[in-house]
């Protein structure tokens, strides 16, 4: 299982027959873990197994680095440092992977609508100002589902949105179609880094680090 889980289907007209009528009546939050924990539980029970969404796919999982022509510059590098302590904590929640940063102030959170809609959401809040984007893995990621993903469509909303860097989780986000990816990123002066997690900075510490 890779790529965008729709979560607000939940809330579409869409009638589910009995067995996930059944399901999402006894779930006790209707989050992205507990909702798609459940869909393999389900599917365990039918003696279908689900792996981790990755195993065949290493290539596709960058190691932490500069991935583009262009490194972040210092003020795109603040807001990649300031944007991942944040976008860990609402990814510990659940609630979303990505925020927009601009100046070192969330623009956008993710919810249920995915990220290439937020950041569109966070272009029209900015009015066109410079942006960046962080997109993190949860902090007990199961790697089976819902693993971070970037294809080549969000460097195209980026790029509308005036989006000029992206932060992701070394070795722990998919990039789909990688060397085409890449290349429509150079195309667009778009920087990408990937980080090891254990280099991230929390909100406290991009503050401190800030103000020396």
């Amino acid at each position: 299982m890779a790529g965008q889980v729709k979560h607000n289907k939940i809330f579409s007209s869409i009638r589910p027959d009995w067995k996930l009528a059944k399901l999402l009546f006894s779930l006790p939050a209707k989050n992205t873990d507990s909702l798609i924990g459940a869909v393999a539980k389900v599917l365990e029970e039918e003696g279908i197994e689900l792996v981790d969404s990755t195993r065949f796919l290493g290539p596709l999982l960058p190691a932490a680095g500069v991935l583009t022509r262009r490194a972040p510059d210092e003020s795109e590098a603040a807001d990649m440092e300031y944007g991942r302590g944040l976008a860990q904590r609402i990814a510990g929640l659940d609630l979303g992977q990505t925020v927009v940063v601009r100046d070192r102030a969330c623009v956008a959170v993710e919810a249920m609508e995915g990220t290439d809609e937020t950041i569109e959401r966070a272009a029209r809040i900015a009015g066109g100002g410079r942006l960046v984007v962080v997109k993190v893995s949860k902090p007990n990621q199961d790697m089976r589902f819902d693993v971070p993903v970037v294809g080549r469509q969000t460097i195209e909303v980026m790029r509308r949105a005036n989006a000029t860097a992206l932060a992701i989780d070394a070795g722990r986000t998919l990039l789909f179609d990688r060397d085409d990816l890449i290349r429509a990123a150079d195309e667009a002066g778009i920087a990408i880094q990937a980080f090891a997690r254990e280099k991230t900075l929390s909100i406290e510490a991009a503050g401190a680090a800030k103000k020396t």
